[in-house]
């Protein structure tokens, strides 16, 4: 009758439960943790029960060799507990709590959406031959070109056009390599901020880089003007100068790891990442992480790459296991540099139990193709910067405006509802059911799913969510002494 309503997982020592709908996390003890197995069944099959069907059905499983083995380590008053601790946590909404939000989605679609943020793809050119560049050396199955600033500021008109009542809007200078178009990023800039008052809007300015170009003078603007910056290393020096080497083959790290911790350090390490991929040269990956750590750097990103099977770095179904195993070991490194007095932000580990984003964006996600769009040099729009160069999805240009609204409305629909594998998967409220453009290159589909990802988001959800329980365990034995 019922799915899904509850996931239940250990981890590092502890009993999580995660009530899917609700988002309440509870850690409990393993009577608990066992007796939920029984009350989980009855949920599924009935929709409800009370303390004494729960005491009832524990019994019967008792009278079975593998029901008696795990109950009758507990005494009968541990198991009555449970069941009433079990049987107070749905009265207060806090476990089984049903989905409500299906039906308010379709509500949702129906709103006229706004454009908030814009990738401007800068340069379609870059100064590396990174080996799993999507971008093709920044070419994006295309020409070769710079944005020029007539463009580009026609782009921000676009957006403060379209953006109807809201106030913050982001700009991510892109490629490619941004700096290679420098003069142009500046005069953007301070177009932007020309806007800002006539039109009651604030720009907040992001830049992605390979840091090799970065001087000081650009330093001095980009910590003047941007909210964000994005430094691309991929972590130990030969991983990093294997994966991301010069076009002539000499690596980029002995020249990037200096500036970046220059950036780092004059940005208060904070408000900027250092942003890695791992592939399959790297699946010990938090070795990475831990190195990038132990340079200084307080933000860390090391994401899985995406790439076609037959490239030799892709990851294979044959590594799920071993990354498994590799994030629980970099949640324990996580934690251990806490407690040292060494701590780092890793990207996916951070998660919001309290609040974080409305729900109805945990249930569409990034917004690309309505919220988020991605720029061309020529000023043609896409969904996002992984659709560019793809002419199926091209939405129409910042001149004439998007012109391609069914590609507009497929994307408005795309949420965890529309996707079958994520309607019953715990992790959907966080993932927001993946990447779109993963889910479109590996199926044809923007509705479906890149499966290896799933696993290893679920993976970094669960791994998240075991930190928060560690670290509020921490701040009760402060608290305690």
């Amino acid at each position: 009758m019922y799915g899904d309503m509850i996931h239940k997982y250990k981890n590092n020592g502890y009993n999580i439960v995660l009530d899917i709908c609700s988002g309440a996390v509870h850690v409990v003890d393993d009577c608990v943790y066992d007796v939920l197995d029984v009350a989980d069944d009855l949920m599924k099959q009935f929709g409800q029960f009370s303390v004494m069907d729960l005491m009832g059905a524990i019994s019967l499983a008792c009278q079975t060799e593998e029901g008696s083995k795990k109950y009758s380590v507990y005494s009968t008053q541990e198991i009555s507990e449970s069941c009433e601790e079990i049987a107070q946590l749905i009265s207060e909404g806090m476990l089984y709590t049903p989905d409500t939000y299906e039906d308010s989605l379709v509500d949702y679609k129906k709103r006229q959406t706004v454009v908030k943020a814009l990738c401007l793809h800068i340069s379609h050119d870059c100064n590396l031959a990174c080996r799993y560049c999507f971008a093709e050396e920044g070419e994006y199955h295309g020409r070769r070109a710079l944005m020029t600033p007539e463009v580009g500021r026609r782009a921000l008109d676009f957006l403060v056009e379209n953006s109807g009542s809201r106030r913050n809007l982001e700009v991510d200078f892109f490629g490619g390599e941004p700096l290679m178009n420098w003069d142009t990023v500046v005069d953007l800039v301070n177009y932007g901020r020309s806007l800002e008052e006539s039109n009651n809007k604030h720009f907040r300015f992001t830049l992605t880089t390979n840091g090799t170009l970065l001087r000081d003078d650009m330093l001095e603007f980009i910590n003047e003007e941007m909210d964000n910056v994005v430094l691309s290393i991929d972590g130990r020096k030969e991983i990093n100068d294997l994966m991301r080497p010069h076009r002539g083959g000499q690596g980029s790290y002995d020249e990037i790891v200096p500036k970046f911790i220059k950036v780092a350090e004059s940005r208060d390490q904070d408000k900027y990442y250092v942003r890695g991929t791992f592939t399959r040269n790297n699946l010990d990956f938090s070795e990475d992480v831990k190195h990038l750590a132990d340079l200084g750097f307080k933000q860390i990103s090391v994401e899985p790459v995406v790439a076609a099977p037959e490239d030799d770095y892709a990851l294979r179904e044959e590594d799920v296991d071993g990354l498994l195993d590799e994030y629980d070991k970099l949640a324990r490194l996580y934690l251990d540099y806490r407690r040292q007095g060494k701590p780092f932000n890793f990207f996916h580990f951070m998660i919001d139990l309290e609040g974080g984003p409305c729900v109805y964006k945990r249930l569409s996600g990034c917004g690309s193709g309505t919220e988020y769009l991605a720029v061309t040099p020529w000023g043609d729009l896409y969904p996002c910067h992984q659709f560019v160069g793809n002419e199926d999805f091209l939405l129409g240009n910042v001149f004439e405006g998007i012109k391609n609204t069914d590609i507009v409305d497929e994307f408005k629909c795309c949420n965890v509802y529309a996707k079958p594998e994520c309607r019953d998967c715990f992790a959907r409220f966080y993932c927001s059911g993946g990447c779109a453009a993963n889910a479109y290159n590996f199926h044809g589909s923007i509705t479906d799913v890149y499966e290896l990802g799933c696993k290893l988001q679920r993976k970094r959800i669960e791994c998240a969510i075991m930190i928060k329980a560690a670290l509020a365990d921490d701040e009760e034995g402060d608290m305690k002494k």
